[in-house]
């Protein structure tokens, strides 16, 4: 864990560690509350508008008709 927040990338924990797989060493190192806050302030807004969904009209006589 203190390897992860030190900024060790966690590909290189797994190869340090032996494990084959990096979903075994996921059993063992995870992300502490820190850790995910610092990585989603890092995270920008998108910058496009929400739109709404408008179904095709084909679509809608379809749902219509049922």
């Amino acid at each position: 864990m203190h390897m992860l927040q030190s900024g060790v990338a966690f590909s290189v924990i797994a190869l340090w560690l032996g494990h084959e797989s990096m979903t075994t060493t996921h059993r063992y190192v995870e992300a502490d509350l820190t850790m995910k806050q610092i990585a989603l302030a890092r995270l920008e807004d998108p910058a496009m508008e929400p739109t709404h969904y408008q179904p095709p009209d084909e679509l809608m006589r379809f749902l219509l008709e049922l």
